[in-house]
């Protein structure tokens, strides 16, 4: 796969709402389930699952939907490649007034922005979800 992994998976998630599918699969890699996991834990997606084994493995994401439209509205790819993208921690802001996510990486790991400017921690800002 050429390309960005991360925008990618954000780009299968849009599509797949965008035809009103109740999973979609992501091929594995650590930042993209722990991307996931971030998710999971804000409510923003059902559930994650793990299956496969070495080149066959998978993510399943079960995305969430309330009458027809679904819980994510809109996915914004903030690093590329080709520029990166870093804040210090008094530099993150909220997204979209509180109402959605920024995913940063960290010298800790990944992390929602509001953790991050908790634990005083700056980094690579990865993408917006809202």
């Amino acid at each position: 796969m050429l390309g960005d992994p991360i925008a990618d998976m954000l780009t299968r998630i849009r599509n797949a709402q965008a035809v009103l599918s109740p999973e979609v699969d992501i091929p594995f890699s650590k930042i993209k389930y722990q991307i996931a996991k971030i998710l999971e834990r804000e409510g923003l997606i059902g559930e994650v699952k793990k299956a496969g084994r070495g080149l066959d493995r998978k993510i399943t994401l079960v995305l969430k939907y309330k009458e027809k439209m679904p819980a994510i509205v809109g996915l914004k790819k903030i690093s590329k490649p080709g520029q990166r993208i870093y804040k210090s921690h008094g530099e993150i802001r909220l997204v979209r007034g509180g109402f959605g996510v920024g995913i940063i990486s960290t010298s800790q790991g990944l992390m929602t922005g509001k953790e991050a400017r908790k634990k005083n921690l700056g980094g690579e800002m990865i993408c917006e979800i809202w």
